[in-house]
């Protein structure tokens, strides 16, 4: 029993120690941002074919899909500048007429690596075959390097924070002991399908604003408060 009491002596003693020599912190959190104009742009397209034979839509889909990647490979896009996201074929039912109708679906995403293109490719991807667009999301070449600014502006911003705090405290802070970046995802983009027919036009002018992008990065960080 007096050793059960000397044990439980000891453990409040050492968390009271360890509780009296516990560093004071300042805990803040940091923001960077960094805006770009765009350069590259993802197109998520697909061509939808409908029939009442199963083999028959099929074939008329895959044969799009082909000539679609055919017109891509003519305008210098690479392999992995065009992915497949997914194909489907769905046996539908009339309860009018009592009859079956097959839809097939492929989509496919379009990265352009030069935005400039976007006019020309798109025009193209219509004519030789695609009937939907599901949306499109700009993107930048820089995007690693600008992210890394952020990073950087983050830190400054949250030791900014640390610091006001501290001086209306009529104290200081001191080396940083913490820092943490909060997981982010890239934003994506929002598809909305859209049946999409192109007229020619000779007017001319731009179909697309493509805006600023906003890198951001949030960081956590504790700094010793003096």
């Amino acid at each position: 029993m007096k050793l059960l009491r000397l044990f439980i002596l000891l453990c409040t003693m050492s968390l009271t120690a360890q509780t009296q020599n516990t560093e004071p912190l300042v805990n803040v959190t940091g923001k960077g941002v960094v805006k770009v104009t765009p350069d590259q742009v993802d197109i998520k397209v697909r061509v939808e074919s409908e029939g009442k034979d199963a083999v028959a839509v099929k074939r008329e889909n895959d044969a799009s899909i082909n000539a679609v990647i055919k017109f891509l490979r003519s305008q210098g896009l690479k392999a992995e500048d065009v992915q497949t996201e997914y194909i489907n074929l769905n046996k539908n039912y009339d309860y009018n007429s009592k009859t079956y109708s097959y839809k097939a679906n492929q989509s496919l995403t379009v990265h352009l690596k030069d935005i400039s293109q976007y006019e020309g490719i798109l025009s193209g991807l219509l004519n030789s075959g695609i009937n939907r667009i599901d949306g499109m999301q700009f993107k930048s070449s820089q995007a690693t390097a600008l992210r890394q600014e952020a990073r950087v502006l983050a830190i400054l911003d949250a030791k900014n924070r640390a610091e006001t705090y501290a001086t209306a405290l009529g104290q200081s802070i001191g080396k940083a002991v913490q820092i943490s970046e909060a997981s982010a995802n890239p934003p994506q983009p929002q598809f909305r399908s859209a049946n999409f027919a192109m007229e020619s036009s000779d007017a001319g002018g731009e179909s697309i604003a493509p805006g600023e992008l906003s890198i951001t990065v949030m960081i956590s960080a504790s700094f010793e408060l003096k």
